[in-house]
């Protein structure tokens, strides 16, 4: 990389097609120096802000640390409520976590399924209504799962485990499957116009791996994994909120990817409007496209529009 990111403050930003011409955020940079690109998308993001970071990550282990405090000695992996959607082409995922969905709900959709589970030798637990964990013995051989991202809008049977490993997972999700499309909670959520949650999402499995490191100096985001990350590195972190926002320097990273862009121009564009006023960052878009816009580039004016 051309420029140190521990020099400067970090905005993780959406995909640069999703910004419409005129976004204000747009019009910064025109007048800012092009980088050389990132990786692109989530996984791809969070391994350009922490060492070892990739598709074999075991994130169920790492969350379930930052919330539960107990990953430590056993295999996790994750089982993400998920809403599933036949189609003329196959099964697509259409939704994994952000359903929806209370602590109370989760807990109703889970109880027929953990005999199911325990049956197989797994013990399911609901860390959050949207993050359900499946806690193994120490050091069972997993296949290898997709990431939701990796699979959000695709056939399921293009990224379910292969061969006879996976033929375990396989049948026990299909099981799984059955028992949500008939919970009557599903029926309920139907009439109020949610998605059902007809299924879980099974990624990210492994065990708690040894220390992390990143050249953060702190993170603000409200996306779990990030902030799960960040704790296990020991990288200060905090909720994404305007007060924080605003009061972060050199070093930190903001995390807006997840955001829609009008949001970011109506709500936060005012905070970040100020703060980049006032110190160098750079901004790193989720489709790997990064810039580098210092205070003193609004004096280039010579600069044209950028889109």
């Amino acid at each position: 990389m051309s420029t140190k990111p521990e020099q400067s403050l970090q905005l993780w930003l959406p995909a640069l097609a999703h910004f419409e011409p005129g976004h204000p955020l747009l019009e910064l940079l025109a007048r800012a120096d092009r980088l050389t690109d990132a990786a692109a998308g989530y996984l791809g993001g969070l391994g350009d802000y922490f060492q070892g970071v990739d598709a074999n990550l075991p994130a169920a282990a790492i969350t379930r640390e930052f919330l539960a405090g107990d990953a430590a000695d056993a295999t996790w992996l994750s089982a993400d409520p998920a809403w599933v959607q036949p189609d003329m082409n196959g099964v697509r995922l259409l939704a994994c976590g952000q359903l929806q969905l209370g602590m109370d709900e989760a807990q109703a959709l889970a109880e027929p399924l953990k005999p199911v589970f325990d049956e197989a030798g797994l013990q399911l637990e609901i860390s959050t209504p949207d993050r359900w964990h499946l806690k193994l013995p120490a050091n069972t051989s997993l296949p290898s799962f997709a990431a939701p991202e990796q699979a959000l809008g695709e056939d399921l049977s293009q990224h379910l485990p292969q061969g006879t490993e996976g033929r375990r997972w396989r049948v026990l999700l299909n099981e799984v499957q059955v028992l949500l499309h008939q919970h009557p909670l599903n029926a309920q959520r139907r009439t109020l116009g949610l998605a059902p949650i007809n299924s879980l999402w099974l990624w990210g499995g492994g065990s708690l791996p040894g220390h992390m490191t990143s050249h953060l100096r702190g993170v603000i985001s409200d996306d779990l994994l990030l902030r799960a990350l960040a704790k296990h590195a020991h990288v200060m972190q905090q909720t994404r909120a305007i007060d924080t926002v605003g009061a972060a320097t050199s070093g930190w990273l903001i995390d807006l990817q997840d955001l829609p862009t009008s949001e970011i121009a109506s709500r936060w564009w005012p905070t970040l409007r100020l703060l980049l006023s006032r110190q160098p960052a750079i901004l790193h878009f989720a489709s790997a496209e990064r810039w580098q816009r210092k205070p003193w580039h609004r004096w280039r004016v010579w600069r044209g529009a950028t889109r």
